[in-house]
């Protein structure tokens, strides 16, 4: 079958899903960056909504990157990424649902809300987060493993990846840190970090930094209300 055509942006959070799980797996691709801010002509049929990421795999187009992944982890099987029980299987799509809808929304409005009352209750949202997966996620799936499902990495891993690699982002702007309750946390994201994949596409802090200093202004911090 055709190589696979990825059109991804360097700093989009969705996008280094999908390319971790092209390296993951070993798949062949050829990488179309796509500047967000000046789409190429004709973008939009491929990426109906206009965003990263996207594939093109032979007469296949697809966007959304949780589609894109499970369809990639069926086209190429090996090295598997979601459990192959199909209850278990069920239960992976649930965190990937729950970083979705929930994760990252709390994340996004405690660093990007202007209103004070907002971004605080977005602190308080995503320590809930936090807390959450380190006891109902980690705490009972793991094993005492590395990863979501012990010693082998799945989708439900990539899926919170990316923002854990802009912590830096809410601890410059929003005063924040890694709450010491989620030491199984902590060492999740050790190990993900240090996976080769997800070195190939991280960025360094100061690249998020920079960019969001014109986004959000100057360094503000909000204190996060404890339980």
């Amino acid at each position: 079958m055709s190589t696979v055509q990825l059109y991804f942006a360097k700093a989009s959070t969705f996008s280094q899903r999908t390319r971790v799980v092209l390296l993951e797996k070993g798949i062949n691709f050829t990488a179309n960056e796509i500047d967000l801010q000046n789409k190429p002509e004709g973008y939009t049929q491929i990426s109906r909504y206009g965003k990263v990421p996207a594939i093109k795999h032979g007469d296949i187009i697809l966007y959304e990157s949780a589609i894109i992944n499970e369809y990639l982890d069926e086209v190429f099987p090996e090295p598997p990424l979601l459990p192959r029980d199909p209850g278990t299987k069920a239960i992976a799509r649930i965190w990937i649902d729950y970083a979705n809808t929930r994760f990252v929304p709390a994340f996004n409005k405690f660093l990007r809300s202007p209103d004070p009352q907002e971004q605080a209750q977005g602190g308080r949202e995503f320590l809930e987060s936090l807390l959450y997966l380190e006891q109902e996620g980690l705490g009972k799936l793991s094993h005492d493993g590395p990863y979501w499902f012990g010693e082998t990495l799945s989708l439900v891993d990539i899926s919170f990846y990316p923002w854990f690699e802009r912590l830096p982002l809410l601890e410059h702007f929003r005063k924040f840190s890694f709450p010491s309750e989620t030491p199984r946390l902590q060492k999740w994201w050790n190990a993900l970090s240090d996976r080769n994949s997800v070195r190939q596409v991280a960025n360094p802090a100061s690249f998020y930094i920079e960019r969001f200093a014109k986004i959000l202004g100057e360094p503000t911090a909000v204190a996060i209300a404890q339980k």
